[in-house]
């Protein structure tokens, strides 16, 4: 007689009819998650997004409107069309005021490139001081309003004391902001001054990605510090630099404060930046439709130079593998 032998059940079932219902309950816990920690994000979010929308998206949007329009503030606004854009193409002042803007961003641009590498190159190959970092970013710390006050005073011909140590060198005063010749050199210098410590300070924050075991090779291998330079640090620097001068280029197009204080677009409308020439069309003969064309103008400007300097620099791309 066989009796059939009695084998305990199979767990494998129950574990899969277990794990089947764990895992639909771990999937709803980790949405939940999600959807709690969107819900922060979003929250955190929400200033910033409402700043933006309050002060850069809908004052873009009602330019770009206004650009169409003729409006003074007193009266509505009167639908135009692209009455502003051929005034724009047929005024001489414009074009006058977008010359003198870009000889102020080509000195500007210039020095300040050049004089902010030299020293983020020397705050990196030299010293790693925090206090010399600190005297570098100190003109920073001052607004242009106040930097284009001491400006004027140190540069004034007659009281300046800048013309006080020329004349003492026994050399004729200069007349720095009086001056068709001098004074967009004078303005792009003082903006130099001012913005090239911070400039260096985000070259300085760039060369520190750069690995200095490269420069240790090089050092081994006999090459000096300007063959480095060439072929180490500029190279690996590129997307910082391209990046930095991209800020410095929008920001260089936009100078309106050092001139509105020290030139008033004087002498003879040689420091008349686009910028102040909007200003005093906008806020001074209250031609804001006008003057919201010439801004549209100057964005177009601003987004194409934008996208040609991203291309041509390959900003988003690095030489580091």
């Amino acid at each position: 007689m066989t009796v059939a032998s009695s084998s305990p059940p199979s767990r494998l079932p129950l574990d899969g009819v277990t794990e089947a219902r764990t895992k639909p309950r771990t999937s709803r816990a980790g949405a939940r998650e999600g959807r709690g920690d969107g819900r922060l994000a979003a929250v955190f979010v929400a200033p910033a997004m409402l700043g933006f929308v309050v002060f850069l998206l809908w004052p873009t949007l009602r330019g770009i409107y206004l650009s169409f329009t003729r409006f003074n503030l007193l009266t509505p606004a009167e639908w135009v069309g692209l009455d502003n854009y051929v005034r724009m193409v047929h005024d001489p002042i414009f074009w006058d005021s977008m010359k003198v803007t870009v000889e102020y961003v080509l000195i500007n641009i210039g020095v300040q490139t050049v004089s902010a590498l030299a020293i983020a190159v020397l705050l990196q190959r030299l010293t790693q001081s925090a206090v010399l970092r600190g005297i570098v970013l100190t003109p920073y710390l001052m607004s242009n309003v106040v930097a284009g006050i001491v400006w004027l005073w140190i540069l004034d011909t007659q009281l300046g004391i800048g013309n006080e140590i020329i004349a003492g060198l026994g050399l004729d005063r200069v007349p720095f902001l009086a001056d068709e010749t001098w004074a967009i050199p004078t303005i792009a210098l003082i903006n130099v001054w001012r913005h090239v410590g911070y400039t260096a300070l985000l070259l300085f924050a760039g060369l520190q990605a750069i690995p200095n075991d490269m420069y240790e090779a090089a050092k081994v291998d006999g090459a000096s510090e300007w063959r480095m330079f060439w072929r180490i640090t500029m190279p690996l620097l590129r997307p910082v630099l391209a990046v930095v001068l991209i800020m410095t280029v929008i920001g260089s197009f936009q100078v309106f404060d050092t001139v509105a204080v020290a030139t008033q677009g004087g002498p003879a409308n040689a420091t008349n930046v686009l910028q102040y020439y909007i200003y005093g069309s906008a806020f001074g003969r209250f031609q804001f439709g006008y003057a919201s064309a010439m801004s549209v103008a100057l964005l177009v400007v601003l987004s194409a130079i934008t996208f040609l300097q991203y291309r041509l620099t390959r900003a988003g791309q690095s030489d580091l593998g």
